[in-house]
C-alpha cells in the first residue's frame, strides 16, 4: 500500500450486516469514507494519493456498509478489499485487482482490472463543469467527434456517416460513426435511432444519470456488434433518498438558442430496495442565419441550428427479492420535437418561399433483470432489455400563400435481447483469485421505413443473433507477495462468437495485460478484433437509377445505367485493435496521475459506395469491378427492376441498344479504414488556499485515412473537412472550499482543411473557454438547505467558427461536424433537494 494511506476511524466492531440510515452529501471521497467508517465503526484505511482528486456523490438511505462503500467508490477507479485490519481502498488496476468491487464497463467480471483507457464523468463533476444533459457530456469528450447522428448538421455534409433526422444525440467515438460506437444504459442495449443505427443519450433525463463510463476500445469480445471505436455506458442513479426539483435557463448572448430545463427526480430507499423517479422537460429555440454576423450574409434565411422541446423520464428499481436474489428495472421513456426552417429563395426572403421540416419522436425502453448470488463468490444473472424508437418526419414547401407536402414517412427500430451470464472466482492462486464470467444470449433487431414516395421503398426487416462469451482475469503478481519482479501483474482475456443466421458468425477475441513494475508506474496493453453489422439502412434504403450519357462516366459515346443504395448481401464489418499505456501515479506527489495511451484499429470490409469519381467510372481500371460492359437486354431489365425510381437524364428516350455499361455504385464491402493516435489524461490535486485545487487534461491525437477500393489510394481523412479535427484538447481547473466550487474548462478543436479545392483550404479551430461557479452548502438548512445554484459561461470569449465555401443557399456555411454556432451561452441552474 502507498506510503501515503491513513488509517480513518475508530477499532473495528465486528463484522454485520446491520443497516444504517446514511445521510452524506457530495464532498470529497475521503471524507465521505472517513464519515462512514465513523458511522459503523469500522476501519477504513485510503491510498490518499489515489483517492486525492475524486469526489464522491451524494448518499442518502439505510444501507449495509458494503452497500455504502460500494456506492461511494462507483466509477471511481478504486475498490474495497478486506483486510484483517479493515477495509482498504486501493486503485483497482494495483493492489489486490480483482478483489471485490463492482462491474465497470470495460470488463464483465466483478473488480476486474482493466486494460483499456477508461474516461469516467460522474454526476457532481459534470455539475461542477456546468453540464446539464449527457448530450454536454459527450459533446466536450475529446475522443467523439459530433459529426453522426446530431441535431445542427448541414445537409452539404457529405461524408456519408452524418445526418440529423430527429434532433437525437449519438456518441461517434474516433469518428468511426455512430454506428461503430456502442452505446448502453445500465450495460444494456438500447433500440437504435432513425437511419444510421446510433443511440440517441439525449432521451434521458439528466436527473436519472449517476456517470457516464467511455472505453475508447474496441469492445466486441465483452458486448458484441458495433463496439469497433469503443463502448459508452451510461449507469443511472440508485440509492436515491427525497425529491430533487431544477430548474435551468440559458441562451446564446447572440441571439437565438433560448434554454430552458426542468426536472424533478424523486427517491426512496428502504430496508430491501430502492426507487428512483425522474421527469424532464426542455426545450430551445433555433439559431437563425441572422443572428450571426458571420453568416447572415452567406445563408440568410437559413436556420442553422433546429428548435426543439423533449419530455423525458427514467424510472429504477431495485427489490432484494429474498436475502440472495434481487430484481432490478430500468424504464425509459421519450418524447421530442424537431423544427427547422430554409429558404426556398437566394435572398433569403421566408415570406416568399421556405421549406419547414418537422420531425418527432417516441421511444421507450425497459430492462429487467434478475441477479441470484451464490457460493464461491459467484453471480448468476438472469437479463433482458427491449427497447422501441418511432422517428416520424415531414417536409412542407410554402410558395406565397401557398403550401404542400414535400413528403413524409418515418423509421422505426425495435431491438429485444435477452441473456444469462454469470461471473465470480474460480481458483485461488497465490497472487490471488483468478475470476471469470461467461454468457449466452440472443437479440433481435427490426427496421421498419415507410415514406410517401410509394410503397416500395416500404423496408420492413428483423435480423436475429445468438452469441456466447467468456472472460477471464489472472492475477499473476499481487502487492502482498513483494515480488522482485515487480508490484502487480494482471492479465485477462475474451472471447465471443456470434452467430447471424444467413448471413455471417464472428469470432472476436481480445487480450489484456497490466504491469506495474514499482508503486509509480503501470504499464497497459490491450489486442482484440471487433466488428459491425451492416445497418437495415445500409442494406435495404432505396437504389434510385439513372439513364445518363456516357460522357459523363468517362465514355465516348451511348448511355449509362447508373444504380446507387443498398445491398441486402453486405457482410460485417471488421476491425484488428491494440493500445498500449503507461500511466505514472508516483506516491511522492500524491494526487498526481498522467497516462499517455497510443492506439491503432485496422477497420477492413468497410460498407462504402466504391466509386468516388463517377467521370472516371468507365475509364479508371479501379472501378472494373462495378461496372458491367455491353450489357444484354435481360440484365438491363433486371437493374431497372431492382430501382426504386429511374431517372431519365439524357435529351432521348431510352433505347437498350444505346446502353454500353451499367455503372453500379451500391454500398459493397470494399473499403479500409487505418487509424491510429495518442490520447493523453492527465490528473493533479492539492489543497491551495484553505481548499482543494483539481486539474486535469485530456487530449487526444488521430490519425485516420481510408481507401475505398483494394486497387484505390488511400485518402486523409482526420483533420479534413466534416471529418474529425487531427487534435482535440480538453483541460480543466477547479477549486473548491466549503460551499463554492468554481471551475474553468478551455477546449482545443482544431482546425481541417477543405479538400473539395485545390490547392485546399485551411479551415481554422476553435478554442471555447467556459467558467463555472457552483455555490451547495452542505449542512445549511431553512431556504438553504439542500440548495445547489449553478451560474456558467460556456464560451466565454465567444469563440466563432470559421466560414467555407457553399454552393447553394441551403447549405450551411461552416464545418456543423467540429463546429458550433451556439456562442458564448449564459446559463443559471437552480437545484433543491427537499
Amino acid at each position: 500500500m502507498a506510503a501515503a494511506a491513513t488509517v480513518l476511524c475508530a477499532p473495528a466492531t465486528a463484522q454485520t450486516e446491520e443497516r444504517k440510515v446514511v445521510h452524506l452529501p457530495a464532498q470529497p471521497l475521503s471524507n465521505s469514507l472517513r464519515r462512514l467508517g465513523g458511522l459503523f465503526g469500522r476501519n477504513i484505511s485510503v491510498d490518499e494519493g489515489a483517492a486525492a482528486n475524486r469526489k464522491a456523490e451524494a448518499l442518502d438511505g439505510e444501507l449495509t456498509f458494503d452497500d455504502a462503500v460500494a456506492a461511494l467508490l462507483a466509477g471511481s477507479g478504486l475498490q474495497a478489499t478486506q483486510k484483517a485490519g479493515g477495509t482498504v481502498i486501493r486503485r483497482v488496476t494495483q493492489d489486490d485487482a480483482g478483489e471485490g468491487g463492482i462491474v465497470v464497463t470495460g470488463s464483465r467480471i466483478r473488480g476486474a482490472p482493466v486494460a483499456s483507457t477508461t474516461l469516467t464523468y460522474g454526476r457532481e463533476d459534470m455539475r461542477d463543469s456546468g453540464q446539464s444533459s449527457a448530450a454536454d457530456v459527450i459533446r466536450s469528450i475529446p475522443q467523439n467527434f459530433s459529426g453522426g447522428q446530431n441535431p445542427g448538421i448541414g445537409s452539404n455534409v457529405s461524408n456519408g456517416k452524418s445526418l440529423d433526422v430527429g434532433g437525437s444525440v449519438s456518441l461517434n467515438l474516433r469518428g468511426l460513426g455512430a454506428d461503430a460506437t456502442l452505446t448502453l444504459v445500465d450495460g444494456r442495449r438500447m433500440s437504435f435511432d432513425a437511419a444510421l443505427q446510433g443511440v440517441d443519450v439525449s432521451a434521458i433525463p439528466f436527473g436519472a444519470i449517476e456517470r457516464i463510463e467511455v472505453v475508447p476500445d474496441g469492445s466486441s469480445a465483452l458486448f458484441g456488434s458495433d463496439a469497433v471505436a469503443g463502448v459508452a455506458n451510461i449507469i443511472l442513479r440508485r440509492n436515491f433518498e427525497g425529491l430533487e426539483t431544477t430548474a435551468r435557463l440559458g441562451g446564446s448572448t447572440d441571439g437565438g438558442n433560448f434554454q430552458q430545463q426542468y426536472g424533478a427526480t424523486l427517491g426512496h430507499v428502504w430496508k430491501s430496495g430502492s426507487a428512483v423517479l425522474s421527469y424532464e422537460y426542455a426545450s430551445n429555440t433555433g439559431i437563425m442565419a441572422e443572428d450571426r454576423s458571420y453568416l447572415r450574409d452567406i445563408s440568410p434565411g437559413l436556420e442553422v441550428y433546429p428548435k426543439m422541446r423533449h419530455h423525458n423520464a427514467a424510472l429504477v428499481l431495485r427489490q432484494e427479492i429474498a436475502s440472495d436474489l434481487t430484481f432490478d428495472f430500468d424504464g425509459l421513456y421519450n418524447n421530442r420535437r424537431r423544427y427547422q426552417v430554409m429558404p426556398l429563395n437566394a435572398a433569403g426572403d421566408l415570406s416568399e418561399s421556405r421549406y419547414d421540416t418537422f420531425a418527432k419522436t417516441e421511444s421507450w425502453a425497459v430492462a429487467p433483470s434478475l441477479k441470484l448470488t451464490l457460493p464461491a463468490d459467484w453471480q448468476l444473472t438472469l437479463a433482458g432489455s427491449y427497447g422501441w424508437d418511432k422517428v416520424w418526419y415531414e417536409g412542407i414547401m410554402t410558395y406565397g400563400s401557398v403550401s404542400s407536402s414535400a413528403g413524409n414517412g418515418f423509421y422505426r427500430n425495435a431491438t429485444a435481447n435477452v441473456e444469462l451470464s454469470g461471473t465470480g472466482k474460480l481458483i485461488d492462486v497465490p497472487a490471488g483469485a483468478i475470476k471469470a464470467a461467461v454468457g449466452t444470449g440472443y437479440r433481435n433487431d427490426w427496421f421498419h421505413r415507410q415514406t410517401t414516395n410509394g410503397a416500395s421503398q416500404f423496408v420492413d426487416k428483423t435480423r436475429d443473433s445468438y452469441y456466447v462469451f467468456g472472460e477471464l482475469s489472472i492475477p499473476v503478481i499481487s502487492a502482498d507477495q513483494h515480488s522482485g519482479l515487480g508490484r502487480s501483474l494482471d492479465l485477462s482475456a475474451a472471447a465471443r462468437y456470434e452467430r447471424y443466421p444467413h448471413i455471417a458468425s464472428v469470432a472476436t477475441p481480445k487480450l489484456g495485460l497490466i504491469y506495474a513494475p514499482t508503486s509509480d508506474f503501470t504499464v497497459k496493453g490491450s489486442w482484440g478484433k471487433s466488428f459491425r453489422a451492416a445497418t437495415f439502412y445500409e442494406q435495404y434504403t432505396a437504389n434510385p437509377g439513372y439513364l445518363q450519357n456516357a460522357t459523363n462516366c468517362g465514355g465516348t459515346s451511348g448511355t449509362v445505367l447508373y444504380l446507387q443504395g443498398g445491398n441486402p448481401n453486405l457482410k460485417p464489418e471488421r476491425s484488428t485493435n491494440w493500445s498500449a499505456t503507461l500511466a505514472i501515479h508516483p506516491t511522492a506527489v500524491p494526487g498526481a496521475e498522467l497516462e499517455i495511451s497510443y492506439f491503432d484499429i485496422r477497420y477492413r470490409n468497410r460498407i462504402v459506395t466504391p466509386i468516388t469519381y463517377t467521370r472516371q467510372a468507365l475509364t479508371n481500371p479501379v472501378y472494373a469491378d462495378y461496372v458491367t460492359l455491353n450489357p444484354d437486354i435481360a440484365a438491363q431489365n433486371d437493374v431497372i427492376d431492382s430501382m426504386i425510381t429511374f431517372t431519365n437524364l439524357t435529351s432521348g428516350s431510352y433505347d437498350p441498344t444505346k446502353v454500353v455499361a451499367i455503372v453500379d455504385n451500391s454500398n459493397v464491402n470494399a473499403g479500409r479504414q487505418n487509424i491510429h493516435g495518442v490520447d493523453v489524461l492527465g490528473r493533479y490535486a492539492f489543497d491551495l488556499g484553505g481548499g482543494r485545487l483539481t486539474a486535469s487534461v485530456n487530449g487526444s491525437y488521430l490519425d485516420s485515412k481510408q481507401q475505398l477500393g483494394p486497387d484505390q489510394d488511400f485518402t486523409q481523412l482526420a483533420g479534413t473537412l466534416f471529418n474529425p479535427p487531427q487534435f482535440r484538447g480538453r483541460g480543466e481547473v477547479g477549486w473548491g472550499k466549503d460551499a463554492v466550487t468554481l471551475t474553468a474548462a478551455v477546449n482545443y478543436i482544431g482546425p481541417v482543411r477543405d479538400v473539395r479545392y485545390a490547392p485546399s483550404v485551411k479551415v481554422s479551430g476553435m478554442v471555447p473557454i467556459d467558467f463555472t461557479i457552483r455555490y451547495h452548502p452542505e449542512d445549511a438548512h431553512g431556504l438553504l438547505g439542500g440548495l445547489d445554484v449553478i451560474a456558467s459561461l460556456q464560451n466565454a470569449f465567444n469563440a466563432k467558427p470559421d466560414t467555407i465555401a457553399v454552393t447553394s443557399f441551403l447549405y450551411t456555411p461552416y464545418d456543423s461536424t467540429n463546429y458550433s454556432p451556439f456562442g458564448r451561452v449564459i446559463s443559471l441552474t437552480v437545484t433543491k433537494k427537499w
